[in-house]
């Protein structure tokens, strides 16, 4: 069993996203605090706390630099945090001069929290890219299965018709949700973090706002104040990619449950084998939607534990912060990742849906068949008929209510789908119309 299927070598096929990990990855970590080194280097010199000649150094001499990230392993265990051997293996390639003056007033949660900012919102970008284009095929898929009927379950049982298009539509009512909130997600993350040792910036002193503004400019942040213990940046992102991964989850458990052998209403994507039965097709990205939908929920309650930051800096709750938000990043890119595929090839089988329908004689129409009574008597004995004649084995529904009754009740007109399709299809509009109505989002 591997530390994590996301990033194992033989399970990662599955339930990681190579996009992802790389940017959760230890080389990609490295390289986002020498990012973040040589804007701090470059906003220092522009503000006249550090020598612009040595400002300039630093920027070039770490231009392009890439360190083995087990070169910093052992002073990573020391110190607890890798900055301090990533800032003494950096003085090493630099002139003395301008080695003197990198990391100048900053603390090792300004270079740690600047870097993971930068490197979470290359990931949103991502996730968002993605997301849109599920979403515009679900739009698409959505509308041609407008007219297809099918047996809603509610609890897990029959309970009326609808179009197979409005079960899509609310596959992706969650994600139209999700999607609009991402940009405020990365507003609240995007901020630049500096504030010292301790927050306060007092080495910086009176020029410590100018410094943190040039900062933000030079890594494309918003200036704000030193957020060392507010985490809330980190936590939203952590909610909102766990959510993803359960409204995308939810869809891989719908897509098994349509197609299984018994019911076989709807295929998608290519099943996998099994290593004994030949005739087996099993629902695996289906399957792993679903696996992480449910993997991210306890990773995002561990990443709110992260938010009880105690004091001016908690190590303690800052490494499980470490701990908890890689995962549900790679698992919501994953989850698009599986997902995708689903959507694009998704197949109704409109001969089996009409037999789930037909199943009770019809008992789908129960609902419709007691409203058409209740304009001829009491709502309760209405609904007692029909419930009665529900129980009726093996005789269509409308016949055997007919036989109790001599309502003048047009039983044609209560079976007829079209005027459920036509409410199911205004629905599926109505679901769409708040993601195309709204202004174009920007992006994270």
């Amino acid at each position: 069993m591997a530390l994590s299927p996301l990033d194992s070598m033989l399970w990662s096929g599955l339930f990681g996203d190579a996009d992802m990990a790389a940017l959760v990855s230890d080389e990609a970590e490295i390289a986002a605090m020498i990012e973040v080194e040589r804007a701090l280097a470059r906003a220092e010199a522009a503000a006249g706390v550090i020598p612009p000649a040595a400002g300039k150094a630093i920027d070039r001499g770490l231009a392009n630099l890439s360190l083995d990230p087990l070169s910093l392993a052992r002073g990573t265990a020391s110190a607890g945090v890798p900055v301090p051997a990533l800032v003494a293996s950096l003085r090493a390639h630099l002139p003395e001069a301008a080695a003197h003056w990198l990391h100048w007033g900053a603390t090792s949660q300004d270079i740690l929290d600047g870097g993971a900012v930068l490197r979470l919102l290359r990931a949103t970008a991502l996730l968002q890219d993605r997301l849109a284009a599920l979403l515009d095929r679900l739009d698409q898929q959505a509308r041609a299965h407008a007219a297809t009927p099918m047996a809603a379950r509610t609890r897990s049982q029959i309970a009326t018709p609808i179009p197979f298009g409005l079960r899509i539509a609310n596959w992706a009512a969650p994600l139209i949700m999700l999607e609009s909130r991402l940009p405020e997600v990365c507003r609240t993350l995007g901020r630049v973090q500096l504030g010292g040792a301790s927050g306060a910036n007092a080495v910086l002193g009176a020029k410590a706002q100018t410094v943190a503004e040039a900062l933000a400019w030079e890594l494309g942040l918003a200036p704000a104040p030193p957020w060392g213990t507010a985490r809330v940046g980190m936590a939203e992102l952590g909610a909102w990619a766990a959510q993803l991964s359960a409204a995308l989850g939810r869809i891989g458990g719908d897509l098994i449950l349509m197609g299984r052998s018994e019911a076989g209403e709807a295929a998608a994507g290519q099943g996998g084998g099994s290593s004994t039965m030949p005739q087996k097709q099993n629902p695996v990205a289906a399957e792993a939607m679903v696996t992480l939908g449910r993997m991210a929920g306890a990773h995002a309650g561990a990443l709110n534990g992260a938010v009880l930051h105690g004091e001016e800096r908690d190590a303690t709750a800052w490494a499980l912060e470490w701990m908890a938000l890689p995962p549900l990043i790679v698992g919501a890119g994953a989850g698009l990742r599986l997902a995708w595929p689903l959507i694009d090839t998704l197949r109704p089988d409109p001969a089996a849906m009409r037999r789930m329908l037909d199943l009770g004689g019809g008992a789908v129409h129960a609902e419709a068949a007691a409203f058409a009574l209740a304009r001829h008597m009491p709502r309760a004995e209405a609904a007692r008929l029909v419930a009665e004649a529900a129980r009726e084995v093996g005789a269509p529904l409308a016949k055997a209510i007919a036989n109790r009754t001599d309502a003048p009740v047009d039983w044609a007109k209560v079976t007829d789908l079209e005027p459920t399709m036509d409410a199911g299809a205004a629905t599926i509009e109505a679901i769409f119309a708040e993601r195309s109505a709204r202004p174009r989002l920007p992006e994270c």
